[in-house]
């Protein structure tokens, strides 16, 4: 059965590790936590894959750091509706 989580769970998920993370890791994390298969959504898109939340959060500003190399959450411009 696939998991669906929304992108708040991710960010809150992120912050609750406190982790500095790349790509791989954070694929590995959300696969671990949600399953292999699993996609996310938020309030606006449905149906992202890891790779699509995760450019997702960058468009939006949620991390700081960079994708390509190490990038954390965000807590100031986590959103909280």
């Amino acid at each position: 059965m696939q998991t669906l989580a929304h992108a708040h769970e991710v960010m809150h998920m992120m912050l609750e590790t406190g982790k500095t993370y790349t790509r791989q890791t954070f694929q590995a994390d959300l696969a671990a936590k949600f399953g292999p298969d699993a996609r996310f959504h938020s309030c606006s898109i449905d149906n992202m894959t890891a790779d699509d939340l995760l450019e997702f959060l960058v468009a939006r500003g949620k991390l700081s750091g960079d994708i390509d190399g190490e990038f954390t959450m965000d807590p100031t411009n986590m959103c909280s509706h």
